[in-house]
Formats: C-alpha cells, sequence, structure tokens
C-alpha cells in the first residue's frame, strides 16, 4: 500500500531536522564564535554577553519564527484514519 501520509509526514520530518540543525548552528556560532574572548572584552545587550544575547536570546526567537513560518508554508493538515476504513 502506498499511503500519500508518509510521503508528507517524511518530508515534514526532514523540515524539522533541517530547522533543529540551523538552530544548533546558530547557538554553536555565537556561542563559541564570539563566547571565546577574554572575559574582559565581552560586549553587552541588555546586561547579558553579547555572546549569550545572539546565541540563546536572540537564536531563539528566529528559530520560533522559522518554525512559524515552516508550519505555516510547508506542513499539511493530514487525517490519522485511513481514508479505506469505514466508521464503527
Amino acid at each position: 500500500m502506498n499511503d500519500p501520509r508518509f510521503k508528507i509526514a517524511h518530508k515534514e520530518a526532514w523540515i524539522g531536522v533541517a530547522l533543529a540543525i540551523i538552530h544548533f548552528l546558530w547557538w554553536y556560532g555565537f556561542a563559541y564564535g564570539i563566547g571565546s574572548n577574554k572575559v574582559e572584552q565581552y560586549t553587552y545587550i541588555l546586561g547579558l554577553p553579547a555572546w549569550f544575547f545572539y546565541s540563546c536570546v536572540l537564536g531563539f526567537i528566529i528559530i520560533v519564527v522559522l518554525v512559524f513560518i515552516s508550519v505555516k508554508l510547508f506542513f499539511k493538515d493530514v487525517p490519522f484514519e485511513d481514508e479505506g476504513s469505514e466508521e464503527q
């Protein structure tokens, strides 16, 4: 049986994996890129070190927006019931 729901679920799973990789790369890049300086050289945003603000605060906001956009544009509402089965 070739159920089209599996193709949709497979595509949506890869989108989720891609978003997780993007989030990790964003976090790692800012946390270890900017955060590897000496503490005396840190700059601060809203009282937080810039590396923390960009990696954790801004990164979280950006990934939430990307997830929202992905769900609205690429995800489809798929019924869980088999199309061929009758309700009892």
